[in-house]
C-alpha cells in the first residue's frame, strides 16, 4: 500500500513538472507547431518569420521576462476596460441607444479578453 501511494505521488509530481515546463520551452514549442502547419500548408512566408521569432525566443528568452510582459498586458486591458465603461457611461448621459448598445458589447469584449489572458498560466 505505501509503495502504490509513493508510486502515485512520484507520478503526480512528475506529471506536474512536465506541465510545469519552462514558460519559454512552451513559446518554442507553440512556435514549433505553428511552423509544421505553415509547412503543411507551404506558405514559406510564414515559416521564415516563425524561424526568425523561434531564433529569437531560443536566444532572448526569459520565464521572468514573459511573465512580466503578461502582467503588462493584463494592465492595459484593465485601463482599456475602464476606458470603455467611461465611454459607457457618457452614451448613457447622452441617451443614445445606439450607442450604448455598441459600448456595452465593446466592454464586453474588453472583459473577457481579460478574463482569457488572467486564465492563462503566465
Amino acid at each position: 500500500m505505501k509503495y502504490r501511494i509513493a508510486l502515485a505521488l512520484t507520478l503526480l509530481s512528475l506529471s506536474a513538472a512536465t506541465q510545469a515546463a519552462s514558460l519559454c520551452q512552451e513559446k518554442e514549442n507553440e512556435i514549433q507547431r505553428e511552423i509544421s502547419y505553415a509547412e503543411k500548408h507551404n506558405n514559406q512566408r510564414r515559416v521564415d518569420g516563425l524561424n526568425k521569432a523561434l531564433h529569437e525566443v531560443r536566444t532572448n528568452c526569459s520565464d521572468s521576462k514573459l511573465r512580466a510582459d503578461h502582467e503588462r498586458k493584463i494592465a492595459g486591458q484593465k485601463e482599456e476596460i475602464t476606458e470603455r465603461r467611461q465611454d459607457l457611461a457618457e452614451a448613457k448621459e447622452k441617451g443614445d441607444a445606439d450607442k450604448i448598445s455598441k459600448r456595452e458589447h465593446k466592454l464586453k469584449e474588453a472583459e473577457s479578453e481579460l478574463k482569457a489572458l488572467e486564465a492563462r498560466d503566465y
